[in-house]
């Protein structure tokens, strides 16, 4: 896993290389101006809190936002806490593909992997 971001500082969230690519890929493929990527923690889940990816033209007041390498990630500041030191990588094998979130601060996540606490 190689990691496009300075990683001295873990505050914010870690993009991985193949993150940063296949976000800026769809981003790409959207064909609109000024979206980011928006990184979001929301209740839900069968453990009490969900991620949300999403491609967002809009910049909240108190948004944390990062640049890997010219792709724009944002973060509301309710889900900045639970999100500081994550890593967001993609994963593009025969059992899985899609985003996945290593996140240190998640107490336990659920059997299906969706939600946390």
């Amino acid at each position: 896993m190689t990691v496009s971001a300075d990683t001295s500082t873990q505050k914010g969230v870690v993009l991985t290389d193949a993150a940063a690519e296949k976000a800026k890929s769809l981003l790409d493929q959207q064909g609109e101006e000024g979206l980011a990527l928006r990184v979001q923690v929301q209740p839900g889940g069968c453990s009490g809190l969900i991620y949300q990816l999403y491609f967002d033209d809009r910049e909240v007041d108190g948004d944390a936002i990062q640049d890997f390498g010219g792709l724009s990630v944002r973060i509301d500041r309710m889900s900045v806490p639970y999100l500081s030191g994550a890593t967001i990588d993609f994963v593009d094998s025969i059992e899985k593909q899609g985003f996945t979130i290593d996140n240190p601060n998640a107490g336990g996540s659920c059997a299906c992997g969706d939600s946390f606490h």
